[in-house]
């Protein structure tokens, strides 16, 4: 198992040490939210409220200061401090870079110093991998399949898939691709049919960024089964699941309509208000659904069984809200129902979540940012009103710019009012919007069905 320990070896805390076996994030700091809370004395007076940010992926860690008036210093050189003559409104309107962190390594906040321990399990599938790639080509190590085609990759296991007999591709059997319908840092999604019936789907495959081994496959598979029990409506329909060859893939319905990021910007960057209120209401009735279904069978890592209550996406935004057109109208479909954030938990997206590549957390709370793992319904419906927001105004709730930290201006910065960009929402409307898009000190609505009452109370 990959692991990280964070041990401080000098200052107040002394002795004291932090685990961590999963993909997290980590903010160090002052403030009482923080992951790692430094005393809030004066001993520590020199460490900021949120003074900097960890990335972890074991057996990856990178740091990244937030512009702290005194700096973060790894292995005795200052990284990220901000101009002593830079106020804190201009230096959260600046961007620092982030740091890899290696085995051994120290990083002091004030006067305390954290020493970095690194372990890493090569697992024997990697490790015979290597070994015959040492054989044949020398010192190359496999660590990544960000360099693989996705459509490569796919056609390959489809034409495996028919020649051979093989109960690990009996999903995608039959199927030819049509055309491409996107493509992101993770995969890409195809249009695929059926050869004997012309049945279409959408084929999702995903591919990790990081050498994979079988416990984060197992995991990331445990918890991706059981988005196919949700049949709603409103939810993408998810068919079937399955992994080859270290590639993921997942057969979904298909939506001819295009996503609401689309729709969004073939409209001019805004929506009509009542059209805006009809898409968010199927939106609320698809999360209603997902977060009270109940799950009969969980799987955990040591194979014990349980059950549980509701699926949290955890990653909604326009961009996978799908749309198709029932009796001519637009229905919402939402995609991809935990999946991005199940790749990252697991470990197969490498590290990513702060990362430039990954963009920036327009729709997601602060709660978010304070803790990678958050995964209750709360922070879908906040992102459902961020959603709403968007397409109402054309902007996001908070004020992100080109120049600053994306990831400290969802920590610091409060949301604006979506009258303030849009003056001719109703103002009862945009009171019950607003109460949706508080996140500090917690998320005021806990529940979709509650939201959607209260909308349907007004309009």
């Amino acid at each position: 198992m990959n692991k990280i320990t964070l041990k401080v070896i000098q200052g107040s805390l002394t002795g004291k040490t932090y685990h961590f076996e999963e993909r997290a994030t980590c903010v160090i700091g002052r403030a009482l939210d923080c992951n790692i809370l430094l005393p809030d004395d004066q001993a520590h007076s020199t460490i900021s409220r949120y003074h900097c940010l960890l990335d972890i992926s074991p057996p990856e860690l990178c740091i990244r200061d937030f512009g702290s008036l005194n700096g973060t210093y790894v292995n005795g050189e200052k990284i990220g401090q901000r101009d002593i003559a830079c106020d804190l409104n201009k230096a959260k309107q600046m961007i620092y870079p982030e740091y890899d962190l290696q085995h051994n390594d120290c990083f002091k906040l004030g006067e305390s110093i954290f020493q970095v321990a690194i372990e890493k399990e090569e697992t024997p599938e990697i490790n015979q991998l290597n070994n015959n790639l040492n054989n044949e080509q020398g010192t190359q190590k496999i660590t990544t399949s960000q360099s693989v085609d996705p459509l490569d990759k796919i056609n390959l296991l489809l034409g495996k898939a028919d020649d051979d007999n093989n109960d690990e591709l009996i999903a995608i059997k039959g199927y030819n691709i049509v055309s491409e319908l996107g493509k992101g840092s993770m995969g890409a999604v195809y249009l695929a049919k059926k050869e004997d019936d012309d049945k279409q789907i959408a084929l999702k495959v995903m591919l990790p960024k990081v050498e994979s081994d079988p416990k984060a496959r197992g995991q990331f598979i445990r918890e991706t089964k059981n988005t196919k029990l949700l049949d709603h409506n409103n939810i993408v329909r998810v068919y079937d699941i399955g992994c080859y060859d270290d590639t993921f893939f997942f057969t979904t319905d298909y939506c001819e309509a295009g996503t609401l990021s689309s729709l969004i910007k073939q409209s001019g960057g805004k929506l009509p208000l009542f059209e805006a209120l009809k898409l968010l209401l199927q939106i609320l009735s698809g999360l209603e659904f997902a977060h009270t279904v109940p799950i009969p069978v969980i799987v955990l890592a040591n194979g014990k069984k349980t059950s549980a209550t509701g699926l949290v996406h955890r990653d909604l935004k326009p961009g996978n809200i799908m749309l198709t057109k029932v009796n001519g109208e637009l229905c919402v479909k939402i995609a991809d129902f935990g999946l991005a954030k199940a790749f990252d938990v697991a470990g197969l997206s490498g590290r990513t979540a702060t990362g430039v590549s990954a963009g920036t957390p327009f729709y997601m709370p602060r709660q978010q940012v304070i803790n990678f793992k958050f995964a209750k319904p709360e922070v879908d419906i906040w992102a459902a009103a961020a959603t709403f927001y968007k397409m109402v105004t054309g902007k996001h709730p908070r004020k992100y710019t080109k120049e600053s930290d994306p990831w400290l201006t969802t920590l610091k910065s409060p949301v604006i009012p979506i009258r303030s960009y849009e003056p001719s929402i109703p103002e009862v409307l945009a009171e019950i919007i607003d109460q949706a898009l508080v996140d500090q000190p917690e998320i005021y609505y806990k529940s979709a069905a509650q939201f959607k009452e209260d909308l349907l109370k007004v309009i």
